[in-house]
């Protein structure tokens, strides 16, 4: 059993699936119905169309039906009484075996669990394989909640693990000087600092257009100390869902940036042995554009140097709190704060956003204020930024 992503080649009425998740058995073909369901939940719909929800959800029925046919069991059938059905086994395994967090073996069942009741609408199952159970969510009111009779209840599998609430982890200011100062590489400097300055995603940082920069000592509507409000196009680089969203680059930030694409970048785009060219502003020493997993080898490294752990999402995190901290004591902003870091972060939901209010409100005063001057330094804002 293999998966393959498709390449450009895999064209149906006119569009290209480049790609799109192929499930291929032994003998060279489809396993079905699984790879049916795939075109049908990702390809015919057109709902989902982010390549990386593509993998994500063919990676997960991919790993579901390798377990299933290398240990025997049979998808279609419910669980033998005092025995693990197949869906209950893989997720058991995937626990215990695999070792992986709640989290992830929740976000995988819950495509399989979409598998499953498409293959009762389909007639390939008589009843999916589990039951329901009604639990409440902790999710604020919305808009409508007065026409809410649910009473905050919900139906989910009962095949779902329980999950801990998971503890944001962020970086103090001395953390952030710390981490900057250990990195001797200009290029993984710069990145880190875009990162903890902007809240970018690692893919966003990793994929930033080189065409992106500019000189801002030539834009006369500039002046230093302002924040450069920067439009995230997902046709000029990668977001997550491929999304839009602004960004606000402080003045200097952005010097920087131009700074390394005039005397630093064409350096590196030099070394690639084949002349490719790349439109990202960020390339590694032979020339090439950043991984995911060089990304995550960088700070490994860093966290080895540093003694404490710290990974390209803890900026993120880090980003938020200090922004949302500030603009909440701050004077003279007139906004709304967390409406304010929820388009900042990209968050389709504020309630995603709340997660930060939530922690700085259980911070340990001192271990805010011991950092107020200096955050105030590193986030401080201007009433509105100014577009690029």
């Amino acid at each position: 059993m293999r998966f393959v992503l498709a390449d450009k080649n895999l064209v149906v009425q006119g569009r290209s699936f480049e790609g799109f998740p192929l499930l291929i058995n032994d003998d060279g073909d489809a396993i079905q119905p699984a790879q049916n369901w795939l075109w049908h939940v990702l390809g015919k719909s057109g709902r989902t169309s982010s390549i990386k929800t593509w993998e994500s959800y063919g990676r997960a029925v991919y790993d579901f039906f390798g377990f299933v046919l290398t240990n025997s069991y049979d998808w279609t059938k419910p669980a033998p009484p005092g025995m693990p059905g197949a869906i209950e086994a893989w997720r058991d395994w995937s626990r215990g075996t695999l070792g992986l967090q709640a989290s992830t073996i929740n976000q995988r069942l819950r495509i399989v669990v979409r598998f499953y009741k498409w293959a009762v609408e389909e007639h390939h199952i008589e009843r999916v394989p589990f039951d329901y159970v009604e639990v409440q969510t902790s999710r604020r009111p919305g808009f409508l909640a007065h026409v809410d009779t649910t009473g905050g209840k919900v139906s989910t599998p009962e095949i779902l693990l329980p999950q801990t609430q998971q503890t944001i982890r962020f970086l103090t200011k001395d953390q952030i000087g710390v981490c900057h100062d250990a990195l001797s590489n200009t290029t993984h400097q710069l990145m880190y600092e875009l990162m903890v300055r902007t809240g970018m995603r690692q893919i966003e940082c990793r994929t930033f257009p080189d065409a992106y920069a500019f000189d801002p000592e030539r834009r006369k509507d500039l002046h230093p100390g302002q924040k450069i409000r920067l439009h995230l196009d997902p046709t000029d680089m990668d977001t997550k869902n491929s999304k839009s969203r602004d960004i606000d680059v402080p003045y200097d930030l952005m010097d920087k940036l131009w700074a390394y694409s005039v005397r630093r970048r064409q350096g590196r785009a030099n070394n690639n042995r084949d002349e490719q060219e790349f439109p990202h502003l960020f390339l590694t020493e032979g020339g090439l554009p950043y991984s995911k997993n060089s990304i995550t080898a960088i700070f490994s490294a860093l966290s080895r140097r540093v003694g404490f752990t710290v990974t390209a999402h803890m900026l993120r995190h880090s980003y938020a709190t200090f922004l949302l901290w500030s603009l909440r004591k701050s004077t003279t902003f007139e906004g709304e704060p967390l409406l304010y870091v929820r388009d900042r972060l990209g968050h389709s939901d504020v309630s995603t956003t709340m997660v930060y209010l939530h922690l700085i409100n259980s911070l340990e005063g001192h271990l805010v204020l011991a950092h107020e001057d200096e955050i105030d330094q590193l986030f401080a804002l201007t009433l509105e930024a100014v577009p690029a």
